[in-house]
């Protein structure tokens, strides 16, 4: 503090003191308090008066970082950070009451914390980080307000569990995703593959539906033909027309076969009687 002193005869000095915006001092008188003094010159009539200290009305901050154990045995650091500033009102038990305000609601700060996080498993006290300020809040509220101190704010700004819980804990988050995406990715397999039966069953469908159609539509060609042919030839029986159009056919297919590089066939005569014999003497050859 600064202070000048001028000569005030043989009962004493007069001594002027300069008090700063957002303080308060506190005057004493033979060791009494006697006044609190606004910002501002102030006279002080020594050495009678004294002035004894200054009260910052200003918002103060106190950072706390503490260890303490969570439900599930995981130690954990948390780190807090509580703003407060002194009630003008109560400047006096401010001053007068608590000697060290930060010491005494560090200690506050720790038991509340400490009994709060004890209650929490780990996943629990991250979601809970919100209403364990809170509760910070309420506690240093009701305890500090007696002492003139008000608590503007009190936050939780960290739960920090050793490195090899939280790798422990992204490698078991990372293996939660693994086993997501792959249940997704093998959900997609599965929609395509039931997709892609669903369209070659439908396709097989209407590609049976086109040969009955096609085969429907042949037949009735025959028809026509069978009727034309057998009105127009005199003594054409209906079988004699068919088995033209067999052979005709035959021979269509007979062309096809042999227009075809790539095929490969055997002809073998339609009696099953001599394709029967045929296959005996080709095993008892091999026999010998």
């Amino acid at each position: 503090m600064s202070s000048h002193i001028l000569p005030a005869g043989a009962g004493g000095c007069c001594c002027f003191s300069i008090i700063s915006t957002s303080e308060v001092g506190v005057v004493e008188r033979f060791g009494k308090f006697d006044r609190f003094a606004e910002a501002g010159c102030i006279t002080l009539m020594c050495p009678i008066e004294i002035l004894a200290g200054k009260v910052s009305l200003r918002v103060h901050e106190l950072n706390v970082h503490l260890e303490t154990k969570t439900k599930d045995n995981v130690f954990v650091e948390v780190q807090t950070s509580v703003q407060y500033q002194v009630i003008r009102d109560k400047i006096y038990a401010s001053y007068y009451a608590l000697e060290k305000s930060d010491a005494q609601m560090k200690a506050y700060v720790c038991d509340t914390i400490r009994s709060a996080v004890c209650n929490l498993t780990l996943d629990a006290a991250f979601e809970s980080k919100e209403d364990i300020a809170n509760e910070l809040k309420s506690h240093l509220t009701e305890v500090m307000t007696g002492y003139g101190i008000s608590i503007v704010t009190a936050l939780v700004t960290d739960v920090s569990p050793d490195i090899k819980v939280r790798t422990s804990m992204n490698e078991i988050n990372a293996a939660k995703r693994l086993k997501e995406s792959a249940y997704q990715r093998a959900e997609g397999e599965k929609i395509l593959k039931v997709k892609r039966a669903e369209a070659e069953a439908e396709s097989m469908y209407l590609s049976g539906v086109g040969v009955a159609r096609q085969r429907k539509a042949i037949m009735m060609g025959l028809k026509d033909s069978i009727v034309d042919f057998s009105s127009s030839v005199q003594g054409a029986s209906s079988k004699d027309v068919m088995d033209l159009l067999v052979l005709n056919q035959y021979f269509d297919t007979l062309q096809t076969v042999g227009s075809n590089p790539s095929s490969k066939c055997i002809f073998v005569n339609s009696d099953t009687s001599e394709l029967t014999k045929g296959i005996i003497q080709g095993n008892s050859s091999m026999a010998r």
